[in-house]
């Protein structure tokens, strides 16, 4: 197993990367932000990290006290990983990078269940929910969640509960392309990849909350 590396250098932030930095490991706190997953979920959330490479950042990450490890009671009786009252502490760290790195974020072809929850909680505009109410069931890929919009807050948990309106996805990134770069709902429900239940009037309203904002375009370098 290859040493971590350190900085030695007495900046709390230089410290928060010897905790963190480490390549995959904000990404795992990313995926525990929900809740406790299993050594195989955390594998499917992060299909590009080798078994290898993910056991050695779960075993720094428990070493600084960012996770633990637990078992269930049966008839589970399965070792999960779940985030420290510390290591939640994390997830503004994580909005604010989201934040930042959406002005020059690529086109993905691809995102994760939770990294699509997550940042409908990051790009989440208060001033824009002025006077909305509502509840939406999401279903993404077959895992229920529950948005709510509230006295301009806004939550979104794993969960099923009477909504005003049911969203149902088997590809996340269908529910990203409408609610991030304009794809028009009703091409995606023409097309059969979202399905829509209830008051569609409430996922409309739902759609104007969460802007991007303007992109920051890379200086393009001098013709030689």
């Amino acid at each position: 197993m290859a040493p971590r590396r350190d900085y030695f250098d007495g900046c709390a932030a230089a410290h928060a990367l010897d905790l963190v930095g480490e390549r995959w490991a904000l990404l795992v706190v990313r995926e525990l932000l929900l809740g406790p997953k299993r050594f195989t979920d955390l594998r499917t959330g992060l299909p590009h990290a080798s078994p290898n490479v993910l056991s050695q950042r779960l075993r720094e990450l428990e070493d600084a006290g960012v996770l633990r490890r637990r078992r269930l009671p049966p008839p589970a009786a399965s070792a999960v990983y779940e985030l420290t009252e510390w290591g939640a502490e994390l997830e503004p760290v994580l909005q604010t990078l989201g934040r930042w790195a959406s002005r020059s974020l690529p086109e993905a072809e691809h995102i994760g269940v939770d990294s699509l929850v997550l940042s409908m909680r990051t790009m989440f505009s208060a001033e824009k929910a002025e006077g909305v109410d509502e509840v939406v069931q999401f279903v993404l890929a077959e895992q229920p969640f529950v948005a709510r919009v509230h006295d301009g807050g806004f939550t979104m948990e794993r969960g099923e509960t009477a909504a005003d309106a049911t969203v149902t996805v088997a590809a996340p990134e269908v529910w990203a392309a409408v609610l991030y770069t304009g794809h028009p709902l009703d091409s995606a429900i023409s097309d059969g990849v979202l399905t829509l239940s209830g008051d569609r009037a409430a996922v409309e309203r739902l759609l104007d909350l969460f802007p991007m904002p303007e992109p920051v375009h890379a200086p393009q370098p001098a013709a030689g």
